[in-house]
């Protein structure tokens, strides 16, 4: 037995969004969906995001462009452009807890996640930083990523998973790998592990250095 949470970045998707909630709504499962801001002013997308936290999953904010992770931002404004704008158009649809998750470029979890002035505006604005510590790279390997997600799961109590919901082949695998991860023994759960939350409602709860460029100290 062991405890797994979805999670699926960088949607929503008109052409996948629709068919990952089906699928999960006939299984029960509860997710956060981490969205793109930019995407959001599309109706169609933003229609999906309703859906979503109508049929009770959390919406999380995944920065508004998704271009260049956070801590490799020289800007100074960074923090409202990719989250504060995000977080905007995401309004009513928010957690209380305002879930962010920022992008490493491949789920790197390293100094390219968050810069200072970044957790100045998550502490400031009471954002809770959500990681991971799973990243079966289903957009890297669209057909292989169930076989990696499994053996990861095996491996540690409390799996929080990222997935994608993107054009890429990959969620065509999503019905089987849940039903394979509960014949594993998998127990489906919305909540985060406390060690992948460093900041929770605006106050650092774990150490945060790793995670923080020192790219603003050059500018």
């Amino acid at each position: 037995m062991y405890d797994l949470t979805l999670t699926f970045d960088n949607g929503p998707d008109p052409d996948v969004t629709p068919r990952v909630l089906d699928i999960l709504g006939e299984r029960g499962i509860k997710t956060t969906f981490f969205v793109i801001g930019e995407k959001l002013a599309d109706p169609e997308r933003r229609s999906l995001a309703m859906r979503a936290h109508g049929e009770g999953h959390w919406i999380g904010n995944h920065t508004f462009t998704h271009s260049i992770p956070l801590g490799q931002q020289k800007d100074s404004k960074t923090a409202e452009n990719e989250i504060g704008r995000t977080q905007d158009a995401i309004g009513a649809l928010a957690h209380p807890l305002r879930w962010f998750r920022p992008f490493g470029g491949g789920g790197n979890l390293d100094a390219r996640l968050l810069k200072s002035s970044v957790v100045d505006h998550l502490i400031r604005n009471k954002h809770s930083c959500v990681l991971w510590n799973s990243i079966p790279r289903d957009w890297d390997d669209p057909d292989g990523w169930t076989e990696r997600a499994l053996d990861q799961c095996s491996r540690q109590p409390w799996t929080l998973m990222v997935l994608h919901d993107l054009p890429t082949g990959a969620m065509v695998h999503l019905g089987r790998f849940l039903d394979r991860a509960e014949t594993a023994g998998a127990c489906f759960r919305q909540d985060f592990p406390p060690q992948c939350v460093p900041i929770r409602s605006g106050e650092i709860a774990l150490p945060i250095n790793d995670y923080v460029s020192s790219i603003e100290e050059s500018v």
